[in-house]
């Protein structure tokens, strides 16, 4: 049973994920959080020693929700090549799966702590490197059970992918056009089909 202060802190961290990832570490003030919480400054940082401690919360929540939404579709597929296309299906409407958390919270929070919030900066590179390595791992299990070519470099694809994905979401937010990730979606079809299925 959750005691008082765990219900506290996790309405807290669900409600001000949102605009942390919208307006950033500096660009969040007190004012925005104890309006969106509804609680003063006592009672937020009662349940946090401060603002940085609350960013990072708030960025792994926003993290393990979108996650979590790709493992459930990825451990719907039997095999790695329908992982790497569910995955890839996922971010073909990344930018309408995020948009209630204002975004892409890697793209956001990597761009916003580069400089400004070590710890931040330090998380974000944490995720990314696991990001790379679990699709590194599908490739190499793919490889494994005969599915893909024996030849092809997990790591390097893993790389590739989640990088062009990310560029993607960058370019489809700035011009305000999805044609950049429904373009690179179906260039990494068609990467998956002719460089790495067997």
């Amino acid at each position: 049973m959750a005691t008082k202060s765990e219900i506290t802190a996790k309405y807290i961290i669900k409600t001000v994920a949102p605009i942390f990832n919208k307006k950033g570490y500096v660009g969040t003030s007190l004012s925005d959080l104890t309006t969106a919480t509804g609680l003063t400054k006592g009672a937020i940082y009662g349940n946090f020693k401060n603002k940085e401690e609350l960013s990072l919360e708030a960025f792994n929540y926003n993290v393990r929700f979108v996650l979590g939404m790709i493992r459930e579709r990825m451990d719907a597929q039997e095999t790695s090549i329908g992982k790497l296309k569910a995955l890839n299906n996922f971010y073909r409407d990344y930018t309408k799966e995020t948009i209630h958390l204002g975004g892409c919270p890697i793209l956001n929070v990597g761009i916003d702590a580069n400089h400004l919030n070590p710890l931040l900066l330090k998380r974000v590179n944490y995720v990314t490197q696991k990001l790379e390595e679990s699709i590194a791992q599908v490739i190499r299990t793919g490889i494994e059970n005969g599915e893909m070519k024996p030849d092809i470099n997990p790591i390097k694809y893993g790389r590739l992918f989640f990088s062009k994905l990310e560029g993607a979401i960058f370019m489809a937010i700035i011009r305000n056009n999805v044609k950049y990730l429904y373009e690179m979606t179906d260039h990494i079809d068609f990467t998956i089909n002719n460089e790495l299925k067997k």
